[in-house]
């Protein structure tokens, strides 16, 4: 058995991300051992990983190497040299049933997803937490989450406390 985990906007390996978005670290490599340290703190290596996108600048081989998990990736606006690495698959956008509840994963912020006018979920990153929850959908990015993955069932006890979107 395994769990699902959820993450966006990690971008490791970009040392202006920190000023742009104000993020309590002096270095790259400071923030990517943290970022290390929370998502093995909790990730076991069979669990699933959906990154939303922005993984890295550069090459992040021996960063994607370290991280625990079954990785898959929605591609964000940074992805080129992301790309070369064994994901576990690569799209662009992905709705999955995990528990009885469809979600649509995306890197960007959609005002209608697929399901979304019936309940579904919709997790992205890009944002960094500048864009409030609309609907039953949220930014998942590291900004908003404490620089780590967050788990399947944090998520449901958020959306449980949000309205699904009326027509």
């Amino acid at each position: 058995m395994y769990d699902s985990f959820f993450i966006a906007d990690t971008h490791f390996n970009h040392a202006r991300i920190i000023e742009y978005c104000k993020r309590p670290f002096s270095s790259a490599k400071e923030m990517n051992e943290t970022i290390i340290k929370n998502w093995n703190d909790i990730v076991k290596p069979k669990d699933y990983v959906y990154h939303l996108g922005d993984f890295g600048w550069g090459n992040c081989s021996s960063i994607f190497n370290r991280l625990n998990g079954h990785k898959f990736l929605l591609k964000g606006s940074h992805e080129k040299d992301n790309l070369r690495h064994p994901w576990s698959w690569v799209k662009c956008c992905y709705g999955l049933n995990i528990n009885g509840e469809y979600i649509w994963l995306s890197h960007r912020p959609h005002r209608a997803w697929q399901r979304s006018f019936h309940g579904s979920w919709h997790l992205f990153g890009h944002v960094h937490g500048k864009l409030p929850p609309y609907g039953k959908s949220f930014d998942i990015g590291v900004d908003c989450w404490s620089f780590r993955p967050v788990h399947f069932d944090e998520i449901k006890l958020e959306m449980d406390k949000l309205s699904k979107i009326e027509v």
